[in-house]
């Protein structure tokens, strides 16, 4: 029996990004339903955000918010009002995420059955304790 060749890991190719960018994650769980809340192109407020997605935790969308302003996706403008006034809106590169996201539904909507299947053959697996 031969020997196999050894496997190319291509996660730091250089010619790809940096070492300290991940290219085949973007953000974190929520990042790409707050993408979905902000595509229209409109400022919107942190209530405004928290309404639409009841089922995340304040703590948890204030942490998405700054990882995603921290990555350039999103715009954070306070406002010197009373009571004070903080909004937010996707930058460029935030809007060019909107594409591959839209990519990735369509993938996923035509390959949901499969994945369920998948998921249903697999579901009495379970690490030993």
């Amino acid at each position: 029996m031969s020997e196999l060749p050894p496997i190319v890991a291509r996660f730091d190719d250089p010619a790809c990004a940096d070492g300290a960018v991940q290219p085949f994650r973007v953000g974190d769980k929520w990042t790409g339903v707050v993408l979905r809340c902000l595509e229209d192109g409109a400022a919107r407020r942190f209530g405004e955000l928290r309404s639409a997605l009841p089922w995340i935790t304040p703590k948890v969308l204030t942490e998405t918010l700054r990882s995603m302003e921290r990555s350039g996706f999103l715009a954070r403008s306070a406002y010197d009002e009373n009571p004070p006034r903080v909004e937010y809106a996707l930058t460029p590169l935030g809007r060019s995420l909107l594409g591959p996201l839209d990519t990735a539904c369509a993938w996923a909507r035509a390959h949901g059955t499969e994945i369920r299947d998948a998921r249903a053959a697999h579901a009495g697996d379970r690490p030993p304790a």
